[in-house]
């Protein structure tokens, strides 16, 4: 039904959300984190069942833990991460797809990975990832 009156309509930035941690998953501060199949926050890894979500703000040690016991701050953005060695990210593929090899690295091809996000930029140092 259509509006008949003002509506206090929350917003948001989009630029942090929070999911609960996977059960015995630690998280590094400045790490890719992942989604998997259950809305868990996850370290990035090499998987097919993992979506890149952002950057982990803080240190999260949920390693002795449950799924759910504790939360992980997810920051949205353009991030910096390491290219990969053996499967690198080339100017090619700037605003195309990168892939998440683990929680500090994305490479140049979907060998059995999950996308990071779309690769913004990247120099000798690495690569810039937009999660947003």
């Amino acid at each position: 039904m259509a509006l008949t009156v003002d509506r206090p309509t929350p917003r948001r930035t989009g630029d942090l959300i929070v999911r609960p941690a996977a059960a015995s998953k630690k998280f590094y501060a400045g790490a890719i984190v992942a989604i998997d199949a259950s809305g868990n926050a996850t370290p990035g890894a090499t998987a097919t069942d993992i979506k890149g979500a952002g950057r982990c703000r803080e240190q999260v040690d949920n390693s002795s833990g449950l799924a759910g016991a504790l939360n992980v701050e997810i920051e949205k953005g353009i991030f910096h991460f390491a290219n990969s060695s053996t499967d690198p990210v080339v100017a090619g593929d700037i605003a195309g797809d990168c892939y998440i090899v683990d929680d500090q690295t994305v490479s140049h091809t979907d060998t059995s990975q999950s996308v990071a996000g779309k690769v913004f930029d990247l120099d000798t140092l690495g690569v810039w990832v937009d999660m947003r």
